[in-house]
């Protein structure tokens, strides 16, 4: 039983580390030296017999086996809010919002407990999604999803536009800055998001650049391994202003000047669902705070 608490504290300081990209602000947050939690986490990593973070000279980023814990750590942490809401009989009415783990990890999980503090009543439960199917959709009161909205089977509500535009890593910028966008592109692999996806034919179009053949694309739906395979080098993404960190930490560089204004996040309300109080009063929130 004390091995299980100690797992729960661990799993905390690591969603702590991980909001902040960064032992050593995670220690100053926490009133805690960088040595206790490099010690911790490493106890957390021999414990799990997994890497979590990547150690780099710029600072830390997270392993596939930690974006997938984050996310667990993430969905299971509000679940549990939730459920001691409901056991204090607080809780009236119930709330599925259904987004991808980049998001929920790097706008919305910051955030969300100004929501739970002004709306106590509301059951809430963060759904991860990453294609976002019709299937998937069937299961949530509301999606908050990337793209241009262009999308049937619902109510597609702008909510914060965040243009896209290329980010590759430091060998692919240096790439670019001698060849020029337009021969370097040719030689680069494109990732995206869907097969069905528009975004890279837009961004060609914009910037007056001919379109790639198929085999110069490979589809990666997740956007945590999308911003880590551009990292280790394996392409070039459209990415958004989430990126930020990344940007200051060098580890990823922008490519290009042009982006889409079009693009952003958008509130979707699947169909034949119902436009409940609780929605209302999460699309309301999500509003302000963009």
């Amino acid at each position: 039983m004390r091995r299980h608490f100690r797992h729960h504290d661990l799993l905390r300081l690591f969603a702590e580390i991980a909001r902040h990209s960064s032992f050593s602000d995670a220690a100053t947050a926490l009133n805690m030296t960088k040595g206790a939690i490099s010690y911790q986490i490493k106890t957390l990593e021999a414990d799990l017999g997994m890497v979590l973070f990547r150690r780099t000279t710029r600072g830390i980023t997270l392993t596939d086996e930690g974006l997938k814990l984050l996310a667990a750590c993430q969905t299971r942490y509000l679940e549990i809010e939730a459920d001691i809401l409901e056991m204090k009989g607080r809780v009236s009415r119930s709330l599925i919002v259904g987004v991808s783990t980049y998001f929920a990890a790097r706008w919305l999980s910051p955030r969300l407990m100004t929501f739970m503090q002004r709306h106590p009543d509301v059951q809430l439960r963060i759904q991860p999604m990453i294609q976002f199917s019709e299937q998937e959709m069937q299961h949530v009161d509301l999606a908050i999803r990337w793209g241009n909205g262009e999308w049937g089977g619902g109510v597609v509500i702008p909510f914060m536009a965040l243009p896209p535009y290329p980010v590759g890593n430091s060998s692919v910028a240096r790439k670019v800055e001698a060849l020029g966008m337009g021969v370097a592109i040719s030689q680069l692999t494109l990732l995206r998001d869907r097969d069905d996806s528009n975004a890279w034919s837009d961004w060609l179009t914009a910037a007056g650049l001919p379109q790639q053949t198929p085999q110069d694309v490979l589809i990666v739906p997740d956007p945590n391994v999308r911003v880590q395979a551009v990292i280790d080098g394996q392409g070039i993404a459209l990415m958004d202003g989430l990126v930020s960190a990344d940007l200051e930490a060098q580890l990823l560089f922008r490519l290009s000047d042009i982006e889409l204004p079009d693009y952003g996040y958008f509130l979707v309300q699947p169909q034949n669902t119902v436009a409940t109080e609780a929605v209302a009063a999460f699309s309301e929130w999500l509003t302000s705070q963009s």
